[in-house]
C-alpha cells in the first residue's frame, strides 16, 4: 500500500556495510592537530542529580576525525560548509576502483585513468552524481597511526592515493558528485610530497565537490551497483566532520 515503506522492506533484504571506523579517545588523528583535541564522553550531568536522573556527556573532537566527510572550505576560503549540503546531496551510487593488487607491489601506488578505464570496461561507466571510493585495503592498519601513515625508518609517510589525473576524469569526464579512500590523505605519499602540498584534494575541494575520508569495509561492498548514504552532525560553518557512513549491496 504505502511505496516506501515496501521499499525499505526490500532493501533489508540487501546488504548493509558500515563503511566508518568506531571512534574512542585512543583514536588516531593527524599529527598537525594540537594535543588535546580530543575529548570523547566525559560526563558533566550524572545519575542521581535530584532534577533529572540521567546521563549527559560532552564530546570535543577536530572536524577531521575518523571517517570523516571534508567540505569545499576545508581547502578553499570561502567556499561552502556544513549547512551548504542537504539530505538529497548525501545519497550516491558508488562505485569502488579495487587497486589493492597494485598497492601490494608499490606503496606509493596512485590510480591511474587507464584502473577506472578498466574499471568501466568491466561494470559500465561511472553514473553521473556518483560517491568513487578508491579500495586499498589500507583500512586493515586502523588505529595504528604509524601504520596508517606509513612511516619509514626516517619517519617518512608511505601510502598509496589517488592523482591528479583521475580525479580529473572521474569529475571532468563522468561528473561524479564525491570521491572517498581508506587513507588519512587524498594525494598519495609520492605525489604529496613531490608538489609539496596535498594537491589532489585541493583540487577536489576548489571543483566544489566532497570527499570523505578514512573509510573501511570497501572489500565488503559490490564494486558496482551498491548506494551509499553520509550522515554527519547537523553542526553549522564546519569545514569538515566525523561521518556515519554505510552502503546497501548486492
Amino acid at each position: 500500500m504505502y511505496k516506501l515503506w515496501n521499499a525499505l522492506a526490500a532493501a533489508k533484504n540487501y546488504k548493509w556495510v558500515e563503511l566508518s571506523h568506531s571512534l574512542n579517545n585512543d583514536s588516531p588523528y593527524w599529527a598537525g592537530i594540537p594535543e588535546g583535541s580530543v575529548e570523547l564522553g566525559p560526563v558533566c550531568y550524572d545519575w542521581g542529580n535530584p532534577m533529572l536522573d540521567c546521563l549527559i556527556q560532552t564530546f570535543k573532537f577536530p572536524g577531521q576525525f575518523g571517517t570523516h566527510i571534508d567540505f569545499p572550505s576545508h581547502f578553499v576560503p570561502g567556499r561552502e560548509t556544513s549547512e551548504s549540503y542537504g539530505v538529497q546531496d548525501l545519497i550516491f551510487p558508488l562505485c569502488v576502483i579495487d587497486i589493492t593488487d597494485k598497492v601490494a607491489e608499490d606503496v606509493h601506488y596512485a590510480v591511474t585513468v587507464e584502473d577506472i578505464k578498466a574499471y568501466e570496461e568491466k561494470y559500465g561507466p561511472i553514473p553521473d552524481g556518483a560517491f568513487v571510493a578508491l579500495r586499498t585495503d589500507w583500512y586493515k592498519r586502523w588505529p595504528d597511526m604509524d601504520a596508517l601513515s606509513g612511516l619509514d625508518e626516517e619517519s617518512g609517510e608511505n601510502f598509496p592515493g589517488w592523482s591528479m589525473d583521475a580525479l580529473k576524469y572521474i569529475y571532468e569526464e563522468r561528473n561524479a558528485a564525491a570521491n572517498g579512500h581508506e587513507t588519512l590523505d587524498t594525494d598519495a605519499s609520492v605525489l604529496a610530497a613531490e608538489a609539496g602540498d596535498l594537491a589532489c584534494e585541493r583540487y577536489v575541494l576548489d571543483k566544489g565537490k566532497l570527499q570523505v575520508e578514512v573509510l573501511c569495509n570497501l572489500d565488503k561492498v559490490a564494486p558496482a551497483g551498491a548506494v551509499m548514504i553520509v550522515s554527519y552532525p547537523r553542526i553549522e560553518g564546519a569545514t569538515g566532520l566525523p561521518a556515519r557512513v554505510w552502503a546497501i549491496t548486492e
